[in-house]
């Protein structure tokens, strides 16, 4: 595997010597040339490094090598340096592309700091677009369903094992654990994924067109039936329904609904003909259904019907480890969806999205990660979560001690000297904490 390079063009053999001792001081590795040619040859959309080139050289100057890099690849990231009187034009460059400029005589903390910048900036463009690779690919599952916690890596090996069934699946948890996202890792990976996945909000059907959208209705079977209508449940057919919020359907339309399940047939509104359905049936509900059942609010039989699994999503005070990776997952993930140059995550700022409470779960995750990645200001005020989580207070402060770690860790992408200096710790202390913890620092630098 290629290690993050820096790719340094100067025809100045002293200045590439520094640049090269201030760079390798910091465990960095970088790449020297005294002409554009070689360096440019390096440069792909997969290369994990970045480019730092003068401005005047002969030959191909640093405008032009950075113009070629972009045309290869228009998110890689370009350093200028420029000499004094070079500055306007370095500005102008930023414009056109290029991620940051240097002005001559520079101090190496400022190449450094520079250069680690954009190494992150790098770091989360490639690891976005294999996400997205992942998902059109083969491991859609860890694709989707993120995190390195024993939580998740106990759901996605449940899931791995049903997706290839027809078994009908029952997903619970609370409002934002991602029961949809897992539905779809669901269809994604069975056989059923070239077939339509059809999404039912059943909380959202009005009660007086629940039958027809779900059922489909022939030509006049009620006033205002034109024509024949396929149901939502017909439109699936060779694929997935998914039922979320299932707990919100009435009793009658739950009769019907088991019918459907155990007959794996539906029949048209206004008709006597049933329609024989293949389709794999995942229902998803926030509420737990065998109090609901117990209650008289949910059909016991339709309950047995769906459950033949049943996974629970687990909620963020259970995988609280896997915070800050997923928040800078879910900033990568948005600032592709707008458009936007993926921003740097200071550390401080994920220790405290670590710490905090997160009541909404993933969903509410994801809109913090969508306001910072458009710039806007986190409310991270809130305290750390104590509710139904760890009793006594030596197990609260442990698990804080474990999130913070884990923070530094993500923000130094697995940097243990970064990490220990960071946290004001000796290296043997981080490294006990982190036995202590279960934290493998490969899981923070993507081997892992």
């Amino acid at each position: 595997m290629t290690p993050e390079t820096i790719l340094f063009v100067d025809d100045e053999d002293h200045l590439r010597m520094a640049a090269e001792q201030t760079l390798h001081l910091e465990d960095l590795h970088v790449a020297c040339y005294p002409e554009a040619a070689p360096a440019l040859a390096r440069v792909a959309r997969d290369f994990p490094g970045i480019l730092v080139t003068d401005i005047r050289m002969p030959g191909i100057d640093g405008l032009e090598l950075m113009a070629r890099a972009l045309e290869i690849d228009p998110e890689f990231p370009v350093i200028l340096v420029t000499g004094h009187g070079d500055v306007e034009l370095a500005v102008k460059s930023m414009r056109d592309g290029a991620y940051d400029f240097l002005e001559k005589p520079y101090a190496p903390s400022r190449l450094v700091s520079t250069v680690q910048r954009a190494l992150e900036k790098r770091r989360l463009t490639l690891e976005n677009r294999a996400l997205r690779r992942q998902v059109g690919g083969r491991d859609v599952i860890e694709a989707r369903l993120t995190g390195r916690s024993d939580a998740m890596v106990r759901l996605r090996a449940q899931v791995r094992a049903i997706a290839a069934t027809d078994a009908d699946v029952l997903i619970q948890g609370e409002t934002g654990t991602g029961k949809e996202v897992a539905a779809r890792a669901l269809h994604r990976a069975s056989p059923r994924s070239d077939k339509p996945f059809v999404h039912i909000n059943c909380a959202a059907l009005p009660a007086d067109l629940i039958e027809s959208e779900l059922f489909g209705h022939e030509a006049g079977a009620f006033p205002g039936a034109l024509r024949p209508r396929y149901g939502k449940f017909e439109h699936a057919r060779g694929g997935t329904v998914f039922l979320d919020e299932i707990e919100s359907m009435s009793q009658p339309v739950q009769a019907k609904l088991l019918h459907a399940i155990q007959n794996r047939s539906v029949t048209r509104l206004g008709s006597n003909d049933p329609i024989a359905l293949d389709v794999r049936f995942i229902a998803a509900s926030k509420r737990n259904l065998e109090e609901a059942a117990a209650e008289g609010t949910f059909r016991p039989d339709l309950l047995y019907r769906l459950n033949v699994v049943t996974i629970r999503m687990p909620d963020l005070e259970e995988r609280r480890e896997d915070i800050p990776r997923l928040f800078t997952h879910l900033v990568g993930e948005a600032a592709a969806r707008y458009k936007r140059p993926i921003p740097d995550i200071p550390g401080a700022v994920l220790a405290s999205v670590a710490a905090r409470v997160w009541p909404g779960n993933v969903r509410e995750l994801r809109n913090a990660a969508d306001r910072f990645a458009l710039g806007l200001d986190l409310d991270l005020g809130h305290a750390p979560a104590t509710g139904d989580g760890p009793q006594t207070l030596a197990e609260r402060v442990a698990e804080h001690e474990k999130s913070l770690i884990a923070a530094s860790l993500t923000a130094h992408h697995g940097s243990l000297k970064d990490t220990y200096e960071a946290l004001g710790l000796s290296r043997k202390a981080l490294y006990e904490k982190m036995q202590k913890h279960g934290l493998s620092r490969g899981a923070f630098t993507g081997k892992g």
